[in-house]
């Protein structure tokens, strides 16, 4: 598989699928830091979290056309208020599922993957009626196509460094909401006891709502950075979805900085064998090694340490 590269070829090769690697593993990140607060915090298996991010990804799309058509003069700043826009929706689209299916079916969580995979063949076909079936992209800024050259051979998109810096900004602001901050500190006390924590006052409904909307908020800003490496269909989301699941239980379901480790992990690796191996293949190396070290650590790379 390497002999047919010379070391210089093989270094340039790693580089460049490394930095490809990076902007797969931002996505990794965005999506995966949702469903770990989703998943890891709440107990719930959101199948639709994939079509969360989707609906950041076409709440993208159809800022870019309104921008192109009547405020063109601003084109250039759309994209961070296709971001803000895409969080309010999905936000808001996750209180109302929260409200409506998910609170009652807290504590039983093979009826919650039931639930949301049923709405995520409802939210696909919802997206296919009003956008239609075929494919959509966005029309990048300018200030966002072309890249930087480190060398003769080694060139990063300027799209995939904004990706990333977005990244580590949103993953900082989920550590200081999680940890730093009152809000944070009720979740956490919500997931270790639930009965105390209503006890000494927190309103636990209102907590599950605002962690399990974030969540999705999340995926809808993961949604309009997938718009830079990747065009926009209905069932797009279940392609990242069965990988977002894999990055927060191999990285450990409660554990922020394990879904971050884990994330980069799969991220690389993939990205590193799909140059010499198929996709289908390396995605299938990549399983292989993840389930295998999952049995020898079944709780993840970190595991969150409680008292009991």
């Amino acid at each position: 598989m390497f002999a047919d590269y010379s070391m210089a070829e093989l270094m340039s090769i790693f580089a460049m699928q490394g930095f490809a690697g990076l902007t797969l593993f931002s996505v990794f990140v965005l999506m995966a830091l949702g469903l770990a607060i989703i998943f890891g915090q709440m107990g719930v298996i959101n199948m639709a979290h994939g079509e969360f991010m989707i609906l950041g990804a076409y709440v993208t799309y159809l800022t870019s056309n309104i921008f192109a058509e009547y405020a063109q003069n601003l084109f250039s700043i759309y994209f961070f208020v296709a971001m803000i826009l895409a969080f309010v929706a999905t936000f808001l689209l996750g209180a109302l599922v929260e409200w409506g299916m998910i609170r009652f079916l807290y504590k039983r969580p093979l009826d919650t993957l039931l639930a949301t995979w049923g709405l995520s063949l409802i939210l696909q076909q919802i997206y296919r009626s009003v956008f239609g079936a075929r494919e959509v992209g966005v029309t990048l800024p300018d200030w966002l196509m072309g890249s930087v050259a480190l060398t003769d051979s080694i060139e990063i998109p300027i799209n995939g460094l904004f990706v990333m810096g977005l990244t580590v900004l949103i993953s900082i602001a989920v550590f200081i909401m999680m940890f730093r901050s009152r809000w944070g500190g009720q979740v956490r006390a919500v997931v270790q006891n639930r009965t105390m924590a209503g006890a000494v006052g927190i309103n636990t409904e209102k907590v599950d709502r605002i962690t399990f909307a974030l969540g999705c908020g999340i995926a809808g800003v993961a949604g309009s950075a997938f718009t830079m490496i990747g065009s926009t269909g209905p069932t797009s989301g279940q392609l990242y979805i069965v990988d977002t699941f894999l990055v927060v239980v191999f990285g450990g379901a409660s554990s922020l900085l394990g879904t971050i480790a884990s994330a980069f992990t799969i991220s690389q690796a993939q990205s590193s064998m799909e140059f010499f191996l198929s996709g289908s293949m390396a995605k299938v190396l990549t399983l292989l090694v993840v389930v295998g070290i999952l049995m020898l650590r079944p709780q993840g790379l970190f595991a969150l340490k409680i008292r009991r």
